[in-house]
Order: structure tokens, then C-alpha cells, then sequence
């Protein structure tokens, strides 16, 4: 997957953090399956690629997809995130390329993205609930029922990271375990013609492409939270590497038994179609199993999500780019604030659409990952021999070929978002452009309190203080 070292971020092992006396590192099984849960959590969500494109190209989705997105995105964190092991991630690297301004416009976008992102794992929660209990579908019950699962799920947050670590595990397994069982009891049911199945003219390409781009990213949001990786230099690249592999395995599989042992019917491919073929392969029992993965995974995705955020917004903090309080922990070492804001989020935009939510947030995704992509070839040109635990073999040429396929898709997700997308992630993207100046003020009235957190190393691109 690429070239190790031995090279250290600099400082970063020889200072005690308090972080180290509040809360257990986390190891390599629950940080595989936390990125899991942050990239996919399972086939959940899949369906739509199959009505937007039918069988055939849905399956290649998910096997060419990957190469073109996917494994660009994990092989880059692992070389930033080994750079830069601390919470933050992305922000860091941005800043250290590009400078504290840049740094925060990537942190507002991808966080706002991450928040959009959460509030859809509530929606998807219901859908597959709401054949089971109808009250669910809509009206105070569901309001309700949203608030009530963001209240539970952002206190497992506030509880510690390992905790929702050895939680993702659990729930990792118990989402997977039942596409096996399907899988067994389809095997006569099999008819591979129904895999080759196309018709290009009424392919729905911006439904399709955002959802395999939905589905397919955020590999970088595990770099958040690498403060609190045990041993981020070797875990970080090795949970990278097999989570590609059970990632790309979730979908595909899934897929290949509903488009393979039930007759076509692409209408019908909607969230939560997965428990309604698992009724037609094996009765009310799969079905509800299924039913009951998918809640699962929807809590597996949310507080893996959340952490990312949460964590985020403290080394935003930690770094001065946000008020000192962000900074602050709970008892457990989580980002107490980060929480709070992340949760209020999730909240206040869980009223939107499954399709509204995937098409926002894939449009401020991109302009992040942008930023993320200039920075990664510029700290190759600016700082080729600055030490990089991990590092991704060919050079500056290897690094900017490496990045010209994402960027590609990037411009094509971009180019196929609906007019409404657009006007409201460009809006979106202008309050960061001026929230920074005015924090920036407040900074100097002293307004709030700002500071660069004393446990964090020097940038090891300059030697120097990064951000001051």
C-alpha cells in the first residue's frame, strides 16, 4: 500500500499529554471499524445506484469506483495522517500547505459536511423502521424518534472514544452477519444474467454518481481524531488498508445477491429495499434481522461520524483557529463542546431528504477535498524530506498523478449537482470565507479566548510554530 520509515513527527511522542492520563489509545480493530462506519457501515444506502443505473453498472460502481476514488483518498491520509498525527487532521495539513486561513475554510466545510452527513443516519434509521411500525413515517412520532436516537447516540459519544470504538466493532459485525445468512440462502435463487442487465439511455448519472460517491468517501475523517490512535504511524496506514478491502466487500456482495436472486424491478430499489428482498429469499425472520442490521448500522455510522466532528473542532481549538472552550474535555477526554455543536447540527438538519442530505454534502466534500489534494502536493514540493512514517512511493510526479482521477470525479459530481445544491453549498461555502475574518476579530477585542495548546509539537515542515 506504500513505503514505511522510521521517522517520527517531531516531539509528538517524547510530551506527556493529558489526553494520555483521560482516555485509552485506540487500537487497530476498532479503528477499522470506526473508518467503516465513517466510509459505509454496510450496503445500507446502495439501493439507489441500482435504480438510477440497473444491475450491471451499479455492480462496476462498486468495483472501478473504489480505484478512482477511494483508494487515492485512504493512501493520502495515511501518508498526511502519519505526518501530522494529532486531532485535527486535515486542518493541519491544509495549514501547514496553505496557511490558517485555507486550514479553517477546510474545517468549516468538512465539518458542516460531517454534520449533514449525521443527520442523515437518523432518516435511514426510520425508513427501515417505518414498514415494522408505520407511526414512524412521519409527524411527531418521528420527530420525536430522531430526537430521542441523537440524545442516546451522543451520550455514548461523551462516554470516551474507546467506548465507541469496541462499540463499532460489535455493531460492525452484528450489520454484516446477516448479508452472510442472505447470501447462503440465495446461492439456488442465483441467475447470473440478471448481473449484465443495462440500459445507458435512462441511467439517472446524478443519482448514480453521488450515491456511489456518497457511499465511497470520507476516508479522511478518521485523521481527526489520530491524537488518540496508539501508535498512529503503523495503526493508521494498516486500519486504512483493511478497511478498503471490508468496505468495498460490504457493498459489492450485497449487491450481487439482490440484483442475482430477485427478478429485476429497478423501481423498487429505494432505502431500505435490502429488507424487502431478504422477505422474498428467506421470510419475515431475515427480513426483520436485516431490519434490525440496518438500525444497527445507522448507530454504528452516526457516532463514528460524530466523533470525527467532535474531534475535529478540538484540534481546531487546540490549533487557535477556534475559541479555547472547544478545546475543553469531559471527564471521559472527549470534546465536550465539539459534541454539543456537532449534536445541535445533526438536529436542525434532520428534517432534510435522503437525496437532498447525499447531494449537499457531497458538494462541500469536494471542495474540501480540493484543498486537501493542493496541500498534499505542495508539502511533496515545499518539504520532500520532511519525515513521513508512511509514505506513498513515485515522488512529486507519483503524488500529483495519484490525485488527477479524484479530481476528475470531483469536477463531474460538481458539474452534475442540481442548481439548488449549488446556490445553498455556495452559500454555505461564503459564510466560512467571512466567519474566519470575524473570529479573527473577536480574537483581537478579546472578545473569547484563543490559544495554541502547549502539548502540541512545532510544524515539522518549518521547525517554527505551526499557526503563530
Amino acid at each position: 500500500m506504500g513505503e514505511f520509515d522510521d521517522g517520527e513527527y517531531a516531539g509528538i511522542n517524547e510530551v506527556t499529554s493529558p489526553r494520555e492520563n483521560n482516555a485509552r489509545k485506540v487500537s487497530v480493530l476498532p479503528l477499522l471499524f470506526l473508518i467503516f462506519y465513517e466510509v459505509s457501515g454496510g450496503p445500507f444506502g446502495v439501493e439507489d445506484t441500482v435504480r438510477a443505473a440497473g444491475p450491471l453498472l451499479a455492480l462496476l460502481g462498486f468495483l472501478v469506483f473504489p480505484f478512482i476514488w477511494s483508494v487515492p483518498e485512504a493512501l493520502i491520509t495515511a501518508e498526511m495522517g502519519t505526518m501530522f498525527p494529532e486531532n485535527g487532521g486535515y486542518v493541519v495539513w491544509v495549514s501547514s500547505a496553505l496557511g490558517p486561513y485555507w486550514g479553517f475554510q477546510l474545517g468549516w466545510m468538512k465539518w458542516l459536511s460531517g454534520v449533514i452527513d449525521n443527520a442523515l443516519y437518523p432518516v435511514l434509521f426510520l425508513d427501515y423502521l417505518k414498514s415494522a411500525i408505520p407511526a414512524l413515517g412521519g409527524g411527531l412520532p418521528r420527530v420525536l424518534a430522531v430526537l430521542a436516537l441523537t440524545v442516546v447516540l451522543t451520550y455514548m459519544n461523551y462516554r470516551g472514544l474507546t467506548i465507541v470504538g469496541w462499540v463499532a466493532v460489535s455493531l460492525g459485525i452484528l450489520s454484516i452477519l446477516p448479508f452472510v445468512v442472505m447470501g447462503l440462502i440465495s446461492i439456488p435463487k442465483l441467475r447470473p444474467s440478471r448481473w449484465l442487465v443495462v440500459d445507458v439511455q435512462s441511467v439517472d448519472w446524478n443519482l448514480y454518481l453521488n450515491t456511489l460517491f456518497w457511499n465511497l468517501n470520507y476516508w479522511d475523517s478518521i485523521s481527526t481524531l489520530a491524537g488518540e490512535v496508539h501508535n498512529p504511524k503503523k495503526t493508521l496506514p494498516k486500519a486504512l488498508f483493511y478497511a478498503v478491502i471490508l468496505v468495498v466487500l460490504s457493498y459489492f456482495f450485497p449487491l450481487l445477491i439482490g440484483t442475482g436472486a430477485v427478478p429485476l424491478e429497478r423501481d423498487l430499489w429505494t432505502d431500505g429495499y435490502f429488507s424487502d428482498i431478504a422477505k422474498i429469499l428467506g421470510g419475515v425472520w431475515l427480513r426483520v434481522w436485516i431490519q434490525g442490521a440496518a438500525a444497527t448500522s445507522n448507530m454504528g455510522m452516526f457516532v463514528a461520524e460524530m466523533s470525527s466532528d467532535s474531534f475535529q473542532l478540538l484540534g481546531m481549538a487546540e490549533r487557535g483557529l477556534l475559541p479555547e472552550f472547544f478545546s475543553k474535555r469531559s471527564r471521559y477526554g472527549t470534546p465536550l463542546f465539539g459534541i454539543l455543536f456537532s449534536a445541535s447540527g445533526v438536529i436542525l438538519l434532520s428534517w432534510l431528504s435522503f437525496q437532498e442530505i447525499v447531494a449537499a454534502e457531497n458538494f462541500l466534500y469536494c471542495f474540501g477535498m480540493i484543498l486537501e489534494f493542493i496541500a498534499f502536493v505542495l508539502l511533496r514540493i515545499k518539504s520532500p524530506h520532511a519525515p513521513r512514517p508512511f509514505k506513498i512511493p513515485g515522488g512529486t510526479v507519483g503524488a500529483i498523478l495519484l490525485c488527477i482521477p479524484p479530481t476528475i470525479l470531483i469536477c463531474v459530481v460538481l458539474a452534475l449537482s442540481s442548481f439548488k445544491v449549488m446556490v445553498v453549498s455556495l452559500a454555505a461555502v461564503a459564510i466560512g470565507l467571512v466567519m474566519q475574518p470575524c473570529l479573527k476579530l473577536i480574537e483581537n477585542k478579546r472578545w473569547l479566548k484563543f490559544s495554541v495548546s502547549s502539548d502540541l509539537p512545532d510544524d515539522i515542515t518549518t521547525h517554527e510554530p505551526l499557526l503563530r
